[in-house]
C-alpha cells in the first residue's frame, strides 16, 4: 500500500513538472515571437535597410536645401521612387550636394529637374523630380544639372514686411 501511494506521489509530481515545463516553453515561445515582432515593426516603421536594396545613385547640387534631411523621400508625380542618401557641402562651390538613391525600375533623364518641396503644414521636405524629354538616361553617379532650391518662407515674409516685394 505504501508503494502505491509513493508511486502516485511520484507520478503526480512528474505530471506537474511536465505541465510546468510545457507552460514555460509556451511562455518562452511567446516572448521570442514578441521580440521578433517588435524588431520587425521597428525596421519597417523606421525605414531601415538591413538588407541592401538594388538601385542607383544620382547627385544634384542646390544653393539651399532648406532643412532637407537624409532619408527624405524622392518623388515623381507624387509616387515615391527613392530616398535621400546624403546631404553634404561642396567645399569648392559652397553648394549642397544631395545624393539620392533611386529604385532601379525608374529611369531618370539627364535633363530632369530636381526641386526641394515641402509637404503639409509641418514642413517635411522632399525632392520632387520633374522628368525631362531627353532620350539620354542618367547612370549611377550621374548628376542632375537643373535644380530648384527650397523656398525660404522667412525670407519671403521679411521681404514682404519691409516692402521689397512689389
Amino acid at each position: 500500500m505504501w508503494l502505491y501511494w509513493i508511486l502516485c506521489v511520484i507520478i503526480t509530481v512528474e505530471i506537474y513538472n511536465v505541465k510546468r515545463f510545457d507552460t514555460e516553453i509556451l511562455v518562452g515561445v511567446f516572448v521570442v515571437l514578441g521580440f521578433l515582432s517588435l524588431a520587425y515593426l521597428s525596421v519597417k516603421l523606421g525605414n531601415l535597410n538591413i538588407l541592401s536594396e538594388n538601385g542607383y545613385v544620382v547627385i544634384a547640387q542646390f544653393n539651399k536645401t532648406g532643412g532637407l534631411k537624409k532619408g527624405a523621400p524622392i518623388e515623381i508625380a507624387g509616387v515615391e521612387i527613392g530616398k535621400v542618401k546624403d546631404v553634404s557641402l561642396d567645399k569648392d562651390t559652397y553648394q549642397a550636394n544631395v545624393t539620392m538613391f533611386i529604385k532601379p525600375e525608374v529611369k531618370v533623364q539627364e535633363d530632369a529637374i530636381a526641386s526641394i518641396k515641402t509637404k503639409g503644414l509641418l514642413g517635411e521636405k522632399y525632392v520632387q523630380i520633374s522628368p525631362g524629354g531627353s532620350p539620354t538616361l542618367l547612370s549611377s553617379g550621374g548628376k542632375l544639372r537643373e535644380t530648384e532650391s527650397a523656398i525660404d518662407i522667412e525670407e519671403l515674409i521679411s521681404k514682404y514686411a519691409f516692402g521689397e516685394v512689389k
